[in-house]
C-alpha cells in the first residue's frame, strides 16, 4: 500500500500513495486517530508559517518539505470530512477546479484580460456575483478578508481587495505625498503633552502611517511581510556579528559604549556592502 501505483502518471501515483498512507495512518496510528479539525488547526497555522519562513530564506529544499507538510494537512482535513459525511477528497478537488475555471474566464472563456490588474478586477466582480446569487446581496467587498490574519498581512489584503474593484491611486507616485502627510501627522501627535490622549493619538497616527507604508509597498510590487522579515533577519545577523566583535575585544554589550557598539555595527555591515 505504501508503494507508488506504477500504472498511473508519476504525479497521480504520488498523490494516490499519499491518500492511501493517510487512510492507513487514520486507522492504525493512535495519534492520527485522535485528531480533529480543531486539533489540527494550530498545527496547520504553524506549518504555514514554517513555509513562509522558508520562502523568505529562498530555501527550496525547505519549501519542498513544508509544502509537503501542508499538502498532508489538506488530505487530513478531507479524510476527517469524509468520515463525517460532509465531503470527499474528490468533491473538494472538483469544487476547487470548478471555481478556478469559473473565475478565470480570460483563460477558459471569452473574457479579455491583458494585465494582472484586470484579472483581479474580474475575480472580485465574479466573487460578488457569486455571493449575490447565493443570497448575500449586501455583502461587503472586504467580507472575504479573514479576521484572524496578522495585521500587516490583513492591511495588504484589504488594499488588494479594494484595488480589485477600482478603489486605488490613479498614479502610484501619488502615494509618496500621502506618506509624507502621515509622517507629519505622527510628528505633530508626538509634540503633544504626555498623557492618555497623546498615546491614543500617536497610536492612531502610527497605524495610519504603517497602513500607508504597506500601501506603498503594494503599489511598487513588494510583499511587505517578506520585506520586513528579511530586514528582521538582516538586523539579527548584524547584531549577532556586533556581539561577537565586542566579545572578541573582551567586552559585553552592557560594558561597551554606544560609540563602540556603533563601530562594531558598521564593521558588521561592511562585508554586506562588499557583496553588493
Amino acid at each position: 500500500m505504501n508503494e507508488p501505483n506504477e500504472t498511473l502518471p508519476a504525479h497521480l501515483a504520488a498523490f494516490d500513495r499519499l491518500v492511501k498512507i493517510m487512510d492507513e495512518l487514520r486507522e492504525k496510528c493512535p495519534w492520527d486517530r485522535e485528531q480533529t479539525f480543531e486539533s489540527l488547526r494550530r498545527l496547520t497555522i504553524e506549518e504555514a508559517y514554517e513555509l513562509a519562513d522558508a520562502i523568505v530564506r529562498r530555501d527550496l529544499q525547505e519549501i519542498k518539505k513544508e509544502t509537503g507538510d501542508l499538502l498532508l494537512h489538506v488530505v487530513f482535513y478531507a479524510k476527517l470530512a469524509s468520515e463525517e459525511g460532509a465531503f470527499t477528497l474528490e468533491e473538494m478537488i472538483h469544487a476547487l477546479c470548478d471555481k478556478l475555471v469559473y473565475r478565470h474566464p480570460h483563460v477558459f472563456g471569452e473574457v479579455q484580460a491583458e494585465t494582472a490588474r484586470q484579472v483581479l478586477e474580474n475575480w472580485e466582480d465574479l466573487k460578488l456575483k457569486e455571493e449575490k446569487e447565493n443570497g448575500k446581496k449586501n455583502r461587503s467587498v472586504l467580507a472575504g478578508v479573514p479576521q484572524a490574519l496578522p495585521p500587516l498581512t490583513k492591511a495588504f489584503r484589504i488594499q488588494e481587495k479594494v484595488s480589485g474593484i477600482g478603489f486605488d491611486w490613479e498614479r502610484k507616485e501619488e502615494i509618496w505625498e500621502k506618506l509624507q502627510e502621515e509622517v507629519a501627522e505622527v510628528q505633530e501627535a508626538a509634540r503633544e503633552e504626555d498623557g492618555e490622549v497623546r498615546k491614543k493619538k500617536l497610536e492612531e497616527e502610527f497605524g495610519d502611517l504603517l497602513f500607508t507604508v504597506v500601501n506603498a509597498a503594494r503599489l511598487y510590487g513588494v510583499e511587505p511581510e517578506i520585506a520586513l522579515e528579511r530586514t528582521n533577519m538582516k538586523f539579527i545577523r548584524r547584531f549577532q556579528e556586533m556581539e561577537q566583535t565586542l566579545t572578541g575585544h573582551g567586552k559585553s554589550l552592557r560594558e561597551a559604549s554606544l560609540d563602540e557598539m556603533e563601530a562594531a555595527w558598521q564593521q558588521a555591515k561592511t562585508p554586506e556592502k562588499k557583496k553588493d
